[in-house]
């Protein structure tokens, strides 16, 4: 039985921060047939909610994914259409990232269940997602996006060498005004901790690209992290606090910027 599709909190400012891969809930199917290497779910974007926890406190509305990908990919589309060219995973993902098997022969979840989770799952995120922006924006006027999502920092299979430490992504320029993800880049170039790249090899997930509406006074942007900067990223996928802190500091000054933008757009 499906229930508690989302954790959501709303909050007082212009901004939602979406975090849909954070969730570790499995369906009786998934558990069932996920392979030995699948079952530590290795493909989490692991402490996301904790990192981004400032944020919260700050008033942003929080909107966190309860079940994991391997149910349900929320950041794919419904009809399951790529959104890269490159090696990718789908709306029900059948592989890790670095290509061996989700799930063991004949034992994935069956069409009938997935379209269950569509239902369930993937519709019930996007209509509060849907909803918050759409309260943000007739309260504030505009509506800020922030889609927070992390990666282990080496996997051959979806690129190549080590990542950078943020990637942040408006879908090639067109879910956000360019002013703002100027900002977002200045505040990456006043440090020289980690690195950064706007539109590499992350440029964007559906959520970026579906609620990404600037002519509309709604702007989103994705953030890929390296997760190397803040966890261990061998199992257990350990929270490491003293990596995480200066990590987080620069996040804050991101998202007071992302802020600063949007009170001189209102």
């Amino acid at each position: 039985m499906i229930r508690d599709p989302f954790e959501f909190q709303s909050g007082n400012l212009p901004l939602l921060i979406s975090i849909p891969h954070a969730g570790t809930r499995l369906t009786p199917a998934v558990e069932r047939g996920l392979t030995d290497e699948a079952r530590p779910l290795p493909d989490t974007d692991w402490h996301i909610p904790r990192l981004y926890d400032f944020a919260r406190k700050m008033g942003a509305s929080m909107l966190i994914g309860n079940y994991s990908r391997f149910v349900i990919d929320l950041n794919r589309p419904a009809d399951d259409k790529p959104l890269y060219t490159t090696a990718t995973t789908g709306l029900f993902p059948d592989v890790l990232f670095d290509g061996r098997p989700s799930f063991l022969p004949d034992l994935a979840p069956s069409d009938e269940e997935r379209a269950g989770y569509l239902q369930a799952l993937w519709q019930p995120y996007h209509q509060q997602l849907q909803h918050e922006l759409a309260r943000l924006k007739a309260q504030h006027g505009y509506a800020l996006l922030f889609d927070a999502h992390s990666i282990a920092s080496v996997i051959p299979r979806l690129f190549d060498g080590k990542l950078p430490d943020l990637n942040l992504g408006t879908n090639s320029g067109a879910s956000c005004a360019s002013a703002m993800s100027d900002r977002l880049i200045a505040c990456c170039e006043q440090q020289q901790r980690f690195t950064h790249v706007l539109n590499g090899r992350f440029k964007g997930g559906y959520i970026t690209r579906a609620y990404g509406q600037p002519q509309e006074k709604q702007h989103a942007v994705q953030l890929e992290l390296a997760q190397v900067n803040y966890m261990s990223e061998q199992f257990p996928f350990a929270f490491d606090a003293t990596r995480a802190a200066p990590l987080q500091r620069l996040l804050q000054q991101m998202v007071e910027s992302m802020l600063a933008w949007g009170e001189q757009q209102a």
